[in-house]
């Protein structure tokens, strides 16, 4: 099995990178990416585990990029995780999600709802590889008993057009891209069947993206044959993973439940630039 898509505690899994590729390894992974958002925080130990574990390890990421004040999510494989460019980039990444945190808690406070931000923020504070993000103000609300759980947080205060919800400031896509082909890597659009934006695809496409995530926990049969499809006609490969969390509001109950074909993994590695790395 190959799982391209997959998160640990360096942003909102639940399992410390080392524990992540034991579950992974027992379900039969073979080939893991750990893709934390924003950062690469988990990577050193991810590979390492997968090397005791002889799972093949594949450097990831799920860069979050805004076009309309929306996010697009963009998987990065195979780069250079040494990239001075690319860390530089990420560390102002993280920096704006901290902020949102304090702004989404202090919305938070004006309806009644309490919460400590600094201590929602603290890990990442503490460890500047870590990524902090909505999941950790969900996890605070069912620790303080005001939601009863992390999807009932999002529904009623943190989703996008709830009462707490606050725009994310990111860069655009094709920016994004190109911050992960200098670093020598490929850029993924992720779960693109979740953003249900098709329409925008064949401009990603024109501004350097390299593949499409068909293959995913919450697409479903057409709707992976779908994006295979626009893939063979836009002359992209696709990916293709679990999202595995840990975490009950994001769905798949192992690593590996979603697994790219082999073919398909391939065409991705042939895919990696040669380009000389800046690190």
């Amino acid at each position: 099995m190959i799982d391209l898509h997959t998160h640990t505690t360096a942003s909102d899994g639940r399992l410390a990178p080392a524990d992540l590729v034991a579950r992974a390894a027992a379900a039969g992974v073979t080939v893991l990416a750990v893709t934390d958002h924003d950062t690469i925080g988990g990577c050193d130990a991810a590979a390492a585990a997968c090397a005791a574990s002889g799972v093949e390890f594949v450097p990831g990421i799920e860069i979050t990029a805004v076009m309309a004040s929306a996010d697009v999510h963009v998987l990065g494989y195979f780069f250079d995780i040494q990239s001075r460019p690319l860390l530089e980039f990420l560390g102002e990444q993280r920096l704006t999600r901290i902020e949102r945190v304090r702004q989404i808690v202090a919305k938070l406070a004006k309806l009644g709802v309490t919460l400590d931000a600094d201590a929602i923020v603290q890990p990442a504070l503490d460890d500047p590889r870590k990524s902090a993000g909505r999941p950790w103000i969900a996890r605070a609300l069912v620790r303080s008993g005001q939601a009863l759980s992390t999807d009932d947080a999002f529904e009623r205060w943190l989703g996008r057009g709830r009462a707490a919800f606050v725009p994310r400031l990111g860069a655009p896509p094709g920016e994004v891209f190109e911050r992960i082909h200098d670093a020598g890597g490929i850029a993924s659009l992720a779960h693109p069947g979740l953003a249900a934006h098709d329409e925008r695809i064949d401009g990603f496409v024109a501004s350097g993206l390299d593949a499409i995530e068909a293959y995913h926990s919450r697409h479903d049969g057409a709707t992976t044959a779908r994006y295979v499809a626009m893939a063979k006609r836009l002359g992209i490969a696709v990916s293709g993973g679990s999202d595995f969390h840990a975490d009950e509001s994001h769905g798949p109950s192992a690593p590996g439940i979603v697994s790219l074909p082999r073919p398909e993994y391939e065409r991705l590695v042939r895919l990696k630039p040669d380009a000389t790395i800046d690190s």
